[in-house]
C-alpha cells in the first residue's frame, strides 16, 4: 500500500472514530446503540463490544472503568489521539516515519512468537466479554 493510500485511510478512519464517539456520546445514551454484527445476530457479543464504552469512560478519566468495558478502548483511544498528530508530523516535515514504522508493525506481527500470544489475548478477551453478557 502507498504512504499517501495508508495515510488518508488512517485520516478517515480516525475522523469516522471521532464522529462515531460524538454521535454515541452526546445523542445516544450510552450502550442503547449496538451496531456489532455479531451480537446482533447471535446474541453473544464480540471480542471488540464494549469498546466504544470504555473510549468513553476513558475519556472522562476512569482508566479502571475503561479496561473493565473492554480493554480494546485503551488502544483505541491511543490511536485516535496519536496517529493524527503522528502523520501530520510526517506531512509537515516531509518523512514517512509513520509509514516506516506500519511496515515494520507488519512484519513483526506476522511472527508465530508475537501472534499467537495476540490471538490467545483476543480469544480471552472475547470470553471475557461473554462471560460479562456485555
Amino acid at each position: 500500500m502507498s504512504k499517501n493510500k495508508l495515510y488518508l485511510i488512517v485520516i478517515i478512519a480516525c475522523f469516522s472514530g471521532y464522529l462515531y464517539l460524538l454521535f454515541t456520546t452526546y445523542y445516544s445514551e450510552v450502550g442503547q446503540i449496538s451496531v456489532c454484527m455479531i451480537k446482533n445476530a447471535t446474541g453473544y457479543p464480540c471480542p471488540s463490544c464494549g469498546t466504544t464504552r470504555a473510549v468513553q469512560v476513558l475519556y472522562k478519566g476512569d482508566l479502571i472503568g475503561s479496561f473493565l468495558f473492554n480493554p480494546f478502548g485503551i488502544i483505541i483511544s491511543f490511536a485516535l489521539l496519536v496517529l493524527p498528530f503522528w502523520i501530520g508530523f510526517d506531512l509537515a516535515i516531509k518523512k514517512q516515519s509513520f509509514y516506516v514504522a506500519y511496515n515494520k508493525m507488519g512484519v513483526v506481527l506476522k511472527q508465530k512468537k508475537i501472534a499467537i500470544p495476540l490471538i490467545i489475548l483476543v480469544v480471552l478477551n472475547w470470553i471475557w466479554n461473554i462471560y460479562k453478557e456485555l
